[in-house]
């Protein structure tokens, strides 16, 4: 009578083995582009291009640093980056929170009107954007700007929705209500009672928008001009050549500005995920 017990047991555990091992390799194959891109970045452009490929680190690195620095402005091009991202993100923060807290508490005329076009504006790639959004940073003067980079998208229709779904189901309306009693201004309930419960889906959007402003390619190569003044993305594309390209310098680029991104991976890794769905269920 025991052994369909034990049969059992035992092909649980061999699954989970298996579920393990998949999971492992999918690991190893989703982490091996990055463990070569540091590698890489410690080799010269003859190495990398050995056969059978290099494996393990070498001591190229100063002078593929040294070659970096030499065609690009590389430490003005992270210091743009970081100044864009940084921006970009504490006005998504910012703009998408109230448009979230207005949509969730509020009820005006043409409300679910509006909010069926912020959904709308989800649907719709950015890049059919391109040239209007081209045409208007050059009407205004804003061209080889960085404000040209973080103001145009401060208040994504994401952001808005995000924030919006989480107040609906995290604030009580009840609570809104006591402040008000209270004597709480508008812009008070706002900052002192909504804010503070908002914190998992102002990790989520600000890790989210950080991410994405930091890779972000196609922006800069739109509206930017000047080499000292593109972001990281764009400089690193500007070393590349058919004839001439320093891979290594190229790696060890790559490597530095793969990092601010890789810690707040690590990080707020956990963050993301719950303020995700955090808002996906009423309470």
């Amino acid at each position: 009578m025991s052994h369909p017990k034990h049969l059992t047991r035992s092909t649980g555990q061999a699954s989970q083995v298996i579920a393990w091992l998949i999971v492992g390799a999918g690991a190893l194959l989703m982490l091996a582009p990055f463990y070569f891109m540091f590698v890489y970045a410690s080799l010269s452009r003859t190495d990398i291009f050995q056969v059978p490929p290099p494996l393990f680190f070498g001591d190229h690195i100063k002078a593929n640093f040294a070659i970096l620095t030499a065609r690009i402005p590389f430490w003005t091009n992270l210091g743009w980056s970081l100044y864009v991202a940084g921006l970009s993100t504490a006005l998504t923060l910012l703009f998408c929170s109230m448009g979230g807290y207005a949509f969730a508490v509020y009820d005006f005329p043409g409300k679910k009107l509006l909010f069926g076009g912020v959904l709308g504006v989800m649907l719709v790639p950015p890049f059919l954007g391109m040239i209007s959004n081209f045409l208007l940073i050059d009407a205004i003067g804003w061209l080889d700007e960085p404000r040209a980079l973080y103001l145009p998208g401060a208040a994504s229709a994401f952001g808005i929705f995000l924030m919006r779904q989480f107040i609906s189901s995290t604030v009580p309306p009840a609570l809104i209500e006591a402040a008000r009693l209270d004597g709480c201004s508008e812009w008070r309930i706002y900052r002192s009672v909504v804010m503070p419960l908002m914190g998992p889906a102002l990790g989520t959007l600000g890790l989210v928008s950080f991410v994405a402003s930091w890779n972000n390619f196609m922006g800069p190569l739109v509206v930017m001009r000047s080499l000292d003044r593109y972001t990281l993305p764009l400089a690193l594309r500007a070393m590349q050549s058919p004839v001439d390209t320093e891979w290594g310098a190229l790696m060890a680029g790559s490597a530095v500005a793969v990092l601010p991104l890789l810690i707040l991976f690590v990080f707020f890794s956990r963050q993301l995920v719950a303020g995700l769905t955090a808002g996906a269920v009423r309470g």
